[in-house]
C-alpha cells in the first residue's frame, strides 16, 4: 500500500514536469514527417557522438557508446531505447510504453523500500532533467536543424 503511494507520487510528479498532451500532440506532428524524424535523429546522434554535451568529463558520451555502462545508467538506456525507436510514423503510445517499462523495470521494480523508492525515483528524476537540459542545450548551441 505504501509503495502504491510513492508510485503515484513519483508519476504525479513526472507529469507536472512536462505536459504531455502538449508533447503528445507536439511529437505526433513530427513523428507524422519523415524530413523532420531524420534530422531529429541525425542532430540527436550528432551532439552525442560529437561530443557537444556539456557534461564534465564527458561522461554521458562515453558511457553512451559502452553498452555495458549503458546498462547501469537508466537515464542514458532511456534515451538511447527512445531513439532506437525513433522513425517516421511511430506512434507516440510506443514512446511513452518504452519510458513507461524502463521505469518499471529500473525504478519501480529493483526498490525494496520506500525510503529506496525516493532515493532511486528522484536520482532518476534529476539525471533524466539533466541529461535532457544538456541534449537542449547542445543542439541549441550548435544551430541544430531539428532544434525548436
Amino acid at each position: 500500500s505504501s509503495s502504491l503511494t510513492e508510485v503515484t507520487v513519483f508519476i504525479k510528479r513526472l507529469r507536472r514536469k512536462t505536459d504531455l498532451s502538449n508533447m503528445a500532440k507536439t511529437m505526433r506532428t513530427v513523428l507524422n514527417s519523415n524530413s523532420k524524424v531524420t534530422v531529429l535523429r541525425s542532430d540527436l546522434h550528432a551532439v552525442i557522438d560529437q561530443g557537444f554535451l556539456d557534461v564534465p568529463g564527458n561522461l554521458f558520451q562515453m558511457k553512451f557508446r559502452n553498452p555495458e555502462e549503458l546498462q547501469n545508467d537508466i537515464e542514458l538506456k532511456c534515451l538511447n531505447d527512445l531513439m532506437s525507436l525513433l522513425a517516421p510514423s511511430t506512434d507516440i503510445r510506443v514512446l511513452l510504453n518504452c519510458v513507461s517499462s524502463n521505469l518499471q523495470a529500473f525504478v519501480i521494480q529493483p526498490s525494496r523500500s520506500k525510503e529506496e523508492f525516493r532515493k532511486v525515483a528522484s536520482d532518476f528524476q534529476l539525471k533524466w532533467n539533466f541529461l535532457l537540459t544538456a541534449v537542449s542545450k547542445a543542439l541549441t548551441l550548435n544551430y541544430a536543424d531539428s532544434f525548436g
